[in-house]
């Protein structure tokens, strides 16, 4: 038993020696808190990419549905066009650009429209139905999902605006 006790006395110095000494705290301190916070900081920039991200996409499905509503159909001519109003949700412009407003974002099957172009016909007193658009798009995230094995996603946004014509 006296040698158990030696032992224990040994390591209660040795702890309380350890515990007065100061040399090196600050690294310790450093190594436990910079990955932690340093996860932090790319946590809440991923989590505000995702934000902005379907917010891009919620804008350019609005301004679709809102070309779309406004788009007039008779016997003689008709005005709109999926391909402008894909457009204007993919690119902010009814032309194509190099620049799309959600990176990933450019294929147009991702939208969809309702009622269909050749389905739109208004007859006196009948504006006051709606189209719909509904957007989709996956996110990939930065490199550190895919470190952390997270799967991408899909998020999908639906605007609907009363049909008015012009």
């Amino acid at each position: 038993m006296p040698m158990r006790q030696g032992k224990i006395t040994k390591l209660w110095r040795w702890g309380r020696t350890f515990v007065a000494q100061t040399h090196g705290a600050l690294l310790t301190e450093t190594l436990i808190v910079v990955p932690v916070v340093t996860i932090f900081a790319v946590g809440i920039l991923e989590f505000g990419n995702v934000f902005w991200q379907r917010h891009q996409v919620q804008v350019g499905v609005r301004d679709a549905a809102r070309y779309w509503a406004r788009c007039h159909r008779d016997e003689v001519f008709m005005t709109c066009s999926d391909v402008i109003a894909a457009n204007l949700a993919l690119y902010g412009q009814p032309t194509p650009s190099a620049t799309l407003r959600v990176p990933g974002w450019d294929d147009p099957d991702l939208l969809e429209f309702s009622p269909l172009p050749d389905r739109i016909s208004v007859a006196p007193g009948q504006e006051g139905f709606t189209v719909t658009v509904t957007g989709t798009h996956t996110y990939t995230g930065s490199p550190l999902m895919r470190l952390l094995q997270i799967e991408a996603f899909d998020f999908s946004y639906t605007h609907e605006q009363r049909y008015i014509g012009w």
